[in-house]
């Protein structure tokens, strides 16, 4: 059962994935212009996409070339339905070789912020409708549209004098990408599209749709009994907190600690489930089980692996415990769904890391899955969580990956490097808390890596760990910068982290962007 889709509502942005790791970053720039947008695959029929009544068409880019034989195609429905069209980076040079345009590998890579210039007869077009003469945007790419197809005109150049940006009647395409933050100007040629051409109203308000999935959840369950894998996070916290709402304690929700966890996080999750807000909540303390099965594994992909099949073995074993069960509540969320289960995320983009929230359950599972959150992103999920009363400090808490510590011990896990891993990160958020920087800060973590080096404490010299600490600013994760965090913050962290846990004599602090690194350090 997947809830909050857009059923029913006819204004909806259909984004084709052609493979791009900003995908899902179109999707949410549409909906916080108040318009529902669903990603769907490269085959997805037309069937498939006209059930969500689209009023217009998105082609996301992708890292292939169109002159390639394996290339992704057109699908046949984009121009045949009619629908206004935006092409983005790949999206353009397809849209300009299907419609006999011509398209050439550049000799330049343009990669990275470049400035656009607006052609001057096409002053007033459409797609770029307010905009400057000149504006910066965000390249990727190493092919090009060096010739029109007929009837398009061209709109903007970049400063190489590369055609940027082409328009014909409701056909409309752009080589930069205007769905990330180093593009300023692209929430408006955003807009300029979905309500402008497409004639998209603001109606998509996730907080607005609680009573009706209540009432699906309560509908689709009946009287039957749920079962729900609760990590203390927000993803889970809000899925659980929906089902109890629509079928109290039939619904159970079961808390396994993995030992992976941070300083004091097992006794506050048990605190506000079971204690505050009173739901059905079984403590399973499986943290033996999971050190045995991390023993000497030091690769990070395999470490995710083990630490997904336990999870569900031991899930497993407790849901048996209970007897009839009918239904699985999951926090899944649609990045989760785009990047792991869509069929053009396996076909035409990269894989960056292993996720173990979405597939990695047994093919004879006996439940039926409950999904309420399945197509919404991590911001409208806080907007839900706030809605129905969770705490801020939950719907707020920075993200935290689901192997927990485990990815941010470098190399082989023990518990004596999680047990000082949980001390240094303790005092890293304990300072940025007192600091006011929680809001600002995307996500903040340390991490224990598998360095010693020398080190002068007392009378004496120490051969000792070097913790990291990483701080990043972002709006949604894909993208994200290292927070200039004041030095006095850094000082008074480094400081308590030396002379407070016992085994490490440096810290550093990581200054590299996302992307060319990602948040995490595994």
């Amino acid at each position: 059962m997947k809830l909050f889709r857009s059923q029913g509502n006819s204004e909806t942005i259909v984004i084709i994935d052609f493979g791009s790791q900003y995908t899902q970053l179109i999707a949410r720039r549409i909906r916080e212009l108040g318009v529902y947008s669903e990603v769907v695959s490269i085959d997805t029929p037309w069937s498939a996409v006209a059930e969500l009544r689209p009023r217009g068409l998105i082609l996301s880019g992708g890292p292939a070339s169109v002159y390639d034989p394996n290339a992704p195609r057109l699908p046949n429905y984009v121009l045949e339905s009619g629908l206004p069209v935006l092409g983005i980076c790949y999206g353009m040079q397809l849209l300009g070789a299907v419609l006999n345009g011509r398209v050439e590998p550049t000799t330049s890579r343009e990669y990275g912020p470049q400035v656009v210039q607006r052609t001057a007869d096409n002053a007033n077009d459409p797609l770029l409708r307010g905009l400057p003469e000149q504006f910066d945007v965000w390249m990727s790419h190493g092919d090009v549209v060096v010739e029109p197809p007929a009837g398009f005109r061209v709109v903007g150049r970049s400063e190489s004098g590369l055609i940027a940006a082409m328009a014909a009647r409701q056909i409309f395409a752009v080589q930069f990408h205007p769905e990330v933050k180093h593009t300023p100007d692209g929430p408006r040629i955003l807009e300029n599209f979905v309500r402008d051409t497409c004639g998209c109203r603001q109606r998509w308000t996730p907080a607005s749709l609680i009573e009706s999935a209540v009432e699906q959840i309560r509908e689709a369950i009946g009287d039957g009994h749920a079962v729900c894998g609760l990590s203390g996070g927000v993803d889970s916290a809000v899925a659980a907190t929906l089902v109890h709402r629509a079928i109290g304690d039939r619904l159970v929700s079961i808390f396994v600690d993995n030992g992976l966890l941070r300083k004091n996080e097992a006794d506050g999750v048990v605190e506000l489930f079971r204690n505050h807000l009173g739901m059905n909540l079984r403590h399973v303390n499986a943290s033996q089980r999971f050190l045995d099965r991390l023993a000497g594994i030091e690769d990070p992909e395999e470490k995710r692996r083990r630490i997904g099949h336990e999870f569900v073995a031991v899930f497993d074993e407790e849901a048996r415990r209970l007897g009839e069960v009918d239904f699985l509540v999951q926090g899944t969320l649609y990045p989760d769904v785009i990047e792991s289960a869509t069929p053009s995320a396996s076909k035409s983009a990269a894989r960056i890391k292993t996720h173990h929230n979405v597939g990695g359950l047994p093919e004879d599972l006996r439940f039926t899955l409950v999904e309420p959150l399945r197509y919404l992103f991590k911001d409208e999920v806080r907007q839900i969580g706030l809605e129905l009363g969770l705490p801020e400090s939950l719907i707020y808490r920075h993200p935290f990956p689901g192997p927990g510590l485990a990815v941010r011990v470098l190399g082989a896990v023990t518990r004596d490097k999680l047990d000082l891993l949980r001390e240094a990160d303790a005092i890293v958020r304990d300072e940025i808390d007192r600091a006011g920087l929680s809001r600002e800060i995307w996500q903040v973590l340390a991490v224990l890596t598998p360095l010693k080096s020398v080190g002068v404490m007392g009378d004496g010299r120490t051969y000792q760990n070097l913790v990291a600490v990483r701080a990043v600013t972002s709006d949604d994760g894909m993208t994200a910068d290292w927070a200039r965090i004041p030095h006095d913050v850094l000082a008074r962290i480094s400081s308590r982290i030396v002379n407070e846990v016992p085994g490490v004599n440096r810290v550093v602090y990581d200054v590299t962007s996302k992307p060319p690194a990602t948040i995490e350090w595994e």
